[in-house]
């Protein structure tokens, strides 16, 4: 399964017309790859992104998230789309300073409603996920304590915690230096390819796209695709791997 955009036309009101933020935009991103999104401020990228997350229901045209089109939702049925389905890295962590890194990513679980039997293995999982971002030993310290890009990396296993088939990233470097900014891309690559996400990252950022699958440009709100033959060649080196 993957994410799909298809003809996603958005405007908003400007006065007495109507300004147009996303114009036909079409893209498909297979799991197990990340697409990276380009484009100077305001050209749309914030807007793809929010209606990729279903936050933003578009004038036109569809998204479809693991299969579904999400089209005639109730406004309940996309928010347990977005929790079962959609993981969501914020540019900035946004973590709660009361709450430990292994917490902050339990507490996913019960924003999900799992059972109590499940609850009982969000602690697993959680430790799991910091291990999987190389912070297992800093589970037990707060945000104050972790530096910008410990935080980054536990708000990227916060958003896949509940197992996302889609996972949309957001500025992921803009705190960051250039070391720790390539960092949690190589970070955020390898586990797209691990864990099969269908990964949007959108970024200003033009040096940390060679692990990209694919690259799109978004200009007056009309996205290109201007790279992808690299990506699929290292889609079908892994396959064959």
């Amino acid at each position: 399964m993957s994410l799909h955009l298809t003809g996603i036309t958005l405007t908003y009101p400007d006065g007495d017309t109507r300004l147009t933020a996303l114009d036909g935009v079409s893209l498909h991103v297979p799991r197990g790859s990340v697409t990276a999104v380009l484009g100077p401020s305001g050209s749309g990228k914030s807007s793809l992104l929010a209606v990729a997350a279903t936050l933003i229901t578009p004038d036109a045209g569809t998204v479809t998230v693991d299969g579904r089109t999400t089209t005639g939702l109730t406004r309940g049925e996309l928010a347990e789309l977005r929790r079962r389905k959609i993981g969501i890295v914020f540019q900035q962590p946004n973590l709660l300073p009361s709450l430990t890194a292994a917490e902050q990513l339990e507490v996913m679980a019960r924003i999900a409603g799992r059972s109590p039997r499940a609850a009982r293995a969000a602690r697993t999982r959680a430790m799991e996920l910091l291990d999987a971002v190389g912070l297992a030993d800093q589970a037990a310290r707060r945000p104050h304590q972790l530096s910008g890009g410990q935080r980054q990396r536990v708000n990227i296993a916060r958003a896949l915690m509940n197992e996302p088939t889609v996972l949309l990233v957001d500025e992921p470097t803009s705190a960051l230096d250039h070391e720790r900014g390539a960092a949690v891309v190589e970070l955020l690559t390898r586990l797209t390819h691990q864990r099969a996400t269908a990964t949007v990252l959108v970024t200003h950022d033009r040096t940390h796209l060679s692990s990209a699958d694919q690259i799109a440009e978004v200009r007056d709100g009309r996205l290109q695709l201007v790279a992808g033959a690299a990506g699929a060649f290292r889609r079908a080196q892994r396959t064959r791997s």
